[in-house]
């Protein structure tokens, strides 16, 4: 059986659950592929009082004949199947309490949201079995998992009926950390470098399932190649997959993701609106705050901004190189990657799509620069350029997408510098980062010491103009365990 990569935290949480004294409900959610299934399954081993997992797409027929054919494994024997729901969870009800022994009742539903079929009334028959009999049982240990985030969301963790509060605990899974994919290319036999797992995240990201269909034989380029460019590439369909099995109402994910993808800085919600020409009502709302939730989205306050003044800005690797680079692409090079890495076409996205790996790791950063234990904020800003007039001077404008403000009297300036080899500073550059520091001083007003940080994956190259950086991140600072 394959090991557990990583997911020390959530595995150190499921045995407490386990051993606890009383009846748990575990609500195991995140994104497609993230790992959610692998993770329960194989920690438990597989040994379950029962499991199943939903039909995508299935009729209520579908999922109840595949409700009776896993009772009947679990139990041992033939088991008729229910008329509905409510009959399905009071016959499960009454095999846990044929199981003899004080061991825990691990019971596991995998895709819980694909369950609840249109008038099915299946969230009424859930509730009713936890609330008489689940909730009074200290040996159930009840985990259901799902990638459909809004069903989870709304009508489980968000209930307002008889599933208020009912889940007693709820674990977001995460794609993995540049560290834990490192270790997950290593057991699956890569050899290699951290600056090729930094390439290789940038356009996957942390997904476990992602990872598992690159070949150990391949570079980085012509893996990317094989999955997204060449015939029957795997991950070419992904992308619209994705979203339905994600979101009700999949479309308007979509556009709003679309959109963000033209705007690398990110947008407001009132300028989202606009640009959708959508009604800004609880709905909208919803759709923003799901793609948050589910790490599609970041949502940041500029320095000195407020609340209502708070950006969004598109992160997640896949879908940012799904659309930059495979939605119009057609079929026509199977070797489109590798050939325009070879045109230098790609250096502009990289610089980017970097700046969305450091903003994933801002734990490893602050580990980086000894600050674990200091209380910070992390933001960005932004100054639009200024023409000169009779009463002032003007300026360029600046920008910096990374500040950690820190309560010890500094704020670290991040400049997050994409390469290969070390970072050789210009007098040109050093001269742009002092005015934009500058800048930042004088727009903001801060008292406070202004550190500009480099985050390169090797570092700053030594030269006369090195002094401009006070501190440097590099690949070793970012494959921190966090």
């Amino acid at each position: 059986m394959e090991i557990i990569i990583g997911r020390k935290r959530e595995q150190k949480l499921l045995g407490e659950y386990c051993e606890s004294n009383r009846a748990e409900f575990v609500a195991v959610y995140g994104r497609r592929r993230v790992g959610k299934t692998f993770l329960v399954k194989h920690y438990f081993q597989e040994r379950f009082a029962f499991y199943m997992t939903g039909i995508f797409e299935g009729s209520l027929a579908d999922q109840l004949a595949n409700f009776t054919a896993r009772l009947s494994v679990h139990s041992g024997s033939p088991q008729s199947m229910p008329k509905n729901w409510f009959d399905a969870f009071a016959m499960l009800q009454a095999y846990l309490e044929s199981c003899e022994g004080d061991h825990p009742l691990v019971v596991f539903i995998d895709e819980l949201p694909w369950l609840d079929t249109p008038n099915s009334r299946f969230v009424k028959a859930l509730e009713l079995f936890w609330n008489t009999w689940g909730s009074t049982c200290a040996r159930l240990k009840f985990i259901v998992c799902g990638s459909a985030t809004t069903w989870m969301l709304s009508k489980l963790l968000g209930d307002r009926g008889g599933l208020h509060n009912r889940v007693t605990r709820r674990m977001y899974l995460r794609s993995f950390t540049l560290a834990e994919t490192e270790a997950y290319l290593k057991s699956n036999g890569f050899v290699y470098s951290r600056q090729q797992v930094i390439d290789t995240y940038m356009v996957l990201g942390g997904i476990p399932f992602y990872l598992s269909m690159l070949r150990p034989s391949l570079g980085v380029e012509q893996n990317v190649d094989e999955l997204f460019f060449a015939e029957d590439a795997p991950l070419r369909d992904e992308y619209g997959f994705l979203f339905r099995s994600l979101f009700k109402d999949a479309s308007k994910y979509v556009r709003v993701v679309e959109l963000l993808a033209k705007h690398g800085q990110g947008l407001t919600k009132p300028e989202i609106v606009k640009a959708l020409k959508v009604t800004d009502n609880g709905t909208f709302s919803e759709v923003l705050d799901n793609l948050v939730s589910c790490d599609f989205l970041r949502r940041y306050t500029a320095f000195g901004k407020k609340e209502r003044d708070m950006m969004y800005q598109l992160v997640d690797p896949y879908t940012l190189f799904y659309v930059r680079f495979v939605k119009d692409a057609g079929h026509a090079d199977h070797h489109r990657w590798t050939n325009m890495m070879l045109q230098g076409s790609q250096n502009a996205w990289k610089g980017y799509a970097f700046e969305q790996v450091c903003l994933r790791h801002i734990d490893q950063i602050k580990q980086g620069l000894g600050i674990s234990g200091v209380l910070t904020g992390v933001c960005s800003w932004y100054c639009p350029k200024q023409k000169p007039t009779t009463e002032s001077e003007g300026h360029k404008g600046g920008q910096i997408d990374l500040i950690i403000d820190r309560v010890d009297g500094i704020i670290n300036l991040c400049e997050m510098k994409y390469g290969t080899r070390p970072y050789a500073m210009t007098a040109a550059y050093a001269k742009e980062m002092d005015d934009r520091r500058e800048l930042f001083r004088l727009k903001t007003k801060t008292p406070k010491a202004l550190h500009i940080t480099l985050v390169s994956p090797h570092g700053l190259a030594q030269n006369a103009h090195a002094s401009t950086i006070q501190s440097q991140i590099t690949a070793d600072d970012l494959f921190r365990e966090a």
